[in-house]
């Protein structure tokens, strides 16, 4: 053989190898918000889903072959994220999605997962009627790792109402699935302390002025504000608030420990409350281990993860349905739907470790217990005391 035919045929096999190894990887959808108001959820829990990829390919990957994320930005837009589900099912193939940040993208997007069979691991998105929105059917494809509403809000009622006897509460809550789903699960666990709000008010994503929301609030004789909503919008609650002097204690949903709440409310948010599956604080080796990971690998301002609950979410997301994959011994979705229903080992997530987190009829691997109340206190989340 002449010594062109040689490296002719060495380049082909080369090729070939490549090509083999780039067509054999597992490859896992992350679908989220990596632009706009949203962002800092998703981007956050992509990259926390990169931690955890970038690990366990170290470690030899699943079933010996290597994982591969497949992200794509929906933007925070239900038709956005129904041409991501629809390319990731039918272009990419792939084995399974991670992500949905926001409710109404999971609700317009998963049905694509169910119909083809394939595992949806929520991670952030928390609508309550999320993993439930299959359930009638005899499979259900739709599993979260995050904190639904139901948790949160019976959360906020027990602190507010409860422990600190504020019985004059007001909502504010965006117009999006999310905002009004939560308002109505906050409404239902305020009816169970025998408790109406004095106030419910909506407003819209993008709005800057809650003047007007905020003196109904105001006027009603509120104690307390409960928010539903996101990062940006919130940040003009709080401004709104100290526009008008007005001196009551700020509650919310886990969004509150936002960067772009944060950052944007500035002094007008310090004090805020909100239940969080994860605080940035390394009190775990595994916590220690994961937030040395994520601020070595995207060196954020100031050290300060974006999201951090969005961002252990992901990371134990990946852990989870890696862990169901290889008990599966296959990508076959209805193999990893059932072993995700009976995961036999233990998954050590910084979040929680997890011991069958899952069943064939409950797929919420968060349980109440395992948030705790945050505090916005010098510019980061705090536990609250």
């Amino acid at each position: 053989m002449s010594y062109k035919l040689k490296m002719l045929v060495a380049v082909a096999v080369a090729s070939w190898s490549l090509g083999s190894f780039a067509a054999d990887t597992i490859k896992i959808g992350v679908s989220g918000p990596f632009t706009g108001g949203s962002a800092p959820m998703g981007v956050s829990m992509r990259d926390g889903v990169r931690v955890a990829i970038k690990e366990i390919n170290e470690k030899g990957g699943v079933l010996g072959r290597q994982l591969e994320a497949v992200e794509r930005d929906d933007e925070a837009k239900n038709e956005r994220g129904v041409q991501v589900a629809q390319e990731l099912i039918n272009k990419e193939k792939v084995a399974a999605t991670v992500g949905f940040i926001n409710t109404g993208v999971s609700l317009a997007s998963q049905r694509f997962y169910q119909e083809a069979k394939i595992p949806v691991m929520n991670n952030v998105a928390t609508g309550s009627i999320v993993t439930k929105q299959f359930a009638d059917q005899p499979e259900n494809y739709i599993f979260r790792t995050s904190a639904n509403d139901q948790i949160q809000t019976a959360m906020l009622v027990d602190e507010v109402v409860g422990k600190r006897k504020l019985t004059k509460v007001a909502i504010l809550a965006d117009s999006t699935n999310y905002g009004q789903l939560g308002r109505e699960d906050l409404e239902k666990a305020l009816d169970k302390k025998g408790i109406k709000a004095v106030a419910v008010e909506k407003y819209n994503i993008k709005d800057v002025d809650m003047t007007a929301q905020l003196l109904k609030a105001k006027t009603a004789g509120a104690q307390a504000v409960i928010t539903y909503g996101i990062g940006p919008e919130l940040a003009q609650i709080a401004n709104g608030m100290e526009k008008l002097n007005w001196k009551v204690p700020m509650f919310g949903s886990w969004t509150l420990s936002m960067a772009n709440f944060i950052d944007n409310a500035g002094k007008n948010g310090e004090g805020a409350l909100m239940p969080q599956t994860f605080i940035q604080d390394p009190n775990t080796p595994k916590r220690k281990s994961f937030i040395d990971a994520y601020i070595k690998a995207y060196n954020p301002p100031g050290g300060r993860i974006p999201s951090p609950v969005s961002a252990a979410q992901g990371y134990d997301s990946i852990y989870i349905l890696a862990a169901a994959i290889k008990q599966a011994g296959t990508t076959d979705g209805p193999k990893v739907k059932a072993a995700l229903e009976s995961l036999n080992e233990k998954v050590d997530g910084v979040v929680a470790s997890y011991n069958k987190p899952f069943t064939k009829d409950d797929h919420e691997a968060i349980k109440m217990g395992i948030p705790v109340f945050g505090e916005v206190k010098a510019g980061h989340i705090v536990l609250a005391k």
